[in-house]
């Protein structure tokens, strides 16, 4: 099966940069030329057009930035009238967005998967992050291989709208940690604590997580360079909000990080890497959160 893949930023590249390794057929397409360089040194076929891309592919795969970016990508691949087509969407969606393009994809002749990841652009990279599935098993079964060429672990959640969910629930958790352990470095830094020796011993402890174990050395290195924005974080939690409301959930802890988060992007701008959320209090304590040997970016 030859695949089309739309946005190659932090994430999509890496996704896109796993399914030529691993001896796909890919054409590829950016808003942004530049981006395909990688690709194209790796066996890529590039499309200037989305309808270039549409007419070359069995099916399309998708890794965007909002949901209206998705919804104009989409409008473009119906217009192209291709029979058959299926579509991957790999965003991070709303339950009722992803629900609305797939309905509006089906009604074209397509058939629609969503599989948004979770893990981090690192495990991107190594072709080991997570994949969270929702659709029909069948199609799931027909993209398994390059799925599996993305991600070490795939879960099909169920029906499409399941993986929107639960890729929401583990976001939101991951900003709800990275403040709380920004918090609880800045109490080992002001307790007197070796910075380091306090990172090593939350790590080996119930205390510990996965956001601590990554996001905390960018945070210790003083780079902050996790490759997700402010705004992207916010987006997150503004659909964590929408399930809380829609399923009658109270999410306090949720809604402060919220609130925490547009304090952040009203302080740094909302094209701010999402851990420099823990500058918040670095700089209202003026004090630095930083220890030696934590790299600047995660490999």
């Amino acid at each position: 099966m030859k695949y089309g893949y739309i946005g190659l930023g932090h994430l999509g590249g890496h996704l896109a940069a796993s399914l030529l390794r691993a001896g796909f057929e890919v054409v590829v397409h950016d808003k942004n030329p530049a981006l395909a360089h990688r690709h194209q040194e790796a066996g890529a076929q590039w499309a200037a057009t989305v309808a270039e891309l549409v007419a070359e592919v069995d099916a399309v795969i998708t890794c965007l930035p909002s949901p209206a970016v998705s919804e104009m990508v989409l409008d473009a691949m119906i217009a192209v009238g291709k029979p058959n087509l299926h579509w991957i969407e790999m965003s991070t969606l709303g339950r009722d967005i992803i629900l609305a393009l797939a309905a509006k994809a089906a009604a074209s002749g397509m058939q629609v998967l969503e599989c948004p990841v979770t893990g981090g652009v690192h495990l991107a990279a190594q072709g080991k992050i997570t994949v969270l599935v929702g659709g029909e098993a069948d199609l799931l079964a027909q993209h398994r291989p390059a799925l599996q060429a993305m991600g070490d672990k795939i879960f099909h959640m169920g029906p499409l709208g399941s993986a929107a969910v639960i890729k929401v629930i583990t976001n939101m958790l991951a900003f709800i940690h990275l403040v709380a352990d920004g918090e609880a470095l800045m109490l080992a830094q002001r307790g007197g604590l070796d910075l380091a020796q306090a990172w090593a011993a939350i790590s080996a402890s119930s205390g510990s997580s996965f956001v601590h174990e990554t996001e905390g050395q960018l945070i210790l290195n003083g780079s902050y360079d996790i490759a997700f924005t402010m705004d992207l974080a916010l987006k997150d939690l503004g659909f964590a909000a929408d399930y809380s409301r829609d399923f009658g959930v109270p999410l306090q802890l949720a809604k402060l990080t919220h609130d925490i988060f547009l304090q952040g992007k009203a302080t740094y701008g909302g094209d701010a890497q999402s851990t420099q959320i823990v500058k918040l209090l670095e700089d209202a304590l003026q004090t630095d959160l930083r220890a030696p040997g934590f790299p600047a970016r995660l490999e």
